[in-house]
């Protein structure tokens, strides 16, 4: 697989924007060859024939669909933020519930597959939310104040056998360390 089709896939998994530094780590590449890669991309989608463009903010980057579909775009999330959850999704939010604040390498480590899509559904609905530290290599993510009042709790800690799982979520980080 070429270059651009790699960064192509991370742009389409990160569903927010993507830092050039970080993209050419991942890749082993320069900051400056992934800006290159960056002006092939918007050149193959920054026309009116794409549903997808490319917004290049200097530092970050970011696949966008395109502003003319805004009204379909809109349509489809109001749905699926409305719509109930799926299976996939209430497994992944019982992990951050009880695990959080967790980072999604260790949440498809305890399901097993990709939750990319899944966790940015959550976060769109308000359910969960990103905790971004500069100093930490990825996000964690942990359940809304929302989502817990929603449920009438207070706070994690409240929900029913929490401390049983707490227990658990520390000797699995304990033997995973």
């Amino acid at each position: 697989m070429n270059k651009s089709a790699s960064l192509e896939a991370l742009l389409f998994v990160a569903g927010k924007p993507l830092r050039i530094k970080t993209a050419a780590a991942l890749l082993g590449m320069t900051v400056d060859e992934i800006k290159g890669l960056v002006v092939e991309l918007k050149k193959k989608y920054n026309n009116k024939n794409s549903g997808i463009q490319i917004v290049d903010q200097g530092e970050e980057i970011q696949m966008v669909s395109h502003p003319a579909l805004h009204g379909l775009v809109e349509q489809f999330v109001k749905k699926e933020i409305t719509g109930e959850l799926t299976r996939p999704q209430l497994e992944t939010l019982a992990i951050i519930a009880y695990r959080g604040p967790i980072t999604k390498p260790y949440i498809e480590e305890i399901r097993g597959i990709n939750c990319s899509i899944i966790i940015r559904n959550l976060l769109i609905r308000g359910l969960i939310e990103e905790n971004s530290d500069d100093a930490a290599q990825e996000p964690a993510y942990r359940v809304t104040v929302d989502f817990l009042r929603h449920l009438g709790f207070s706070q994690p800690s409240d929900l029913p056998q929490y401390a049983q799982l707490s227990q658990t979520q520390n000797h699995a980080q304990q033997t995973h360390e």
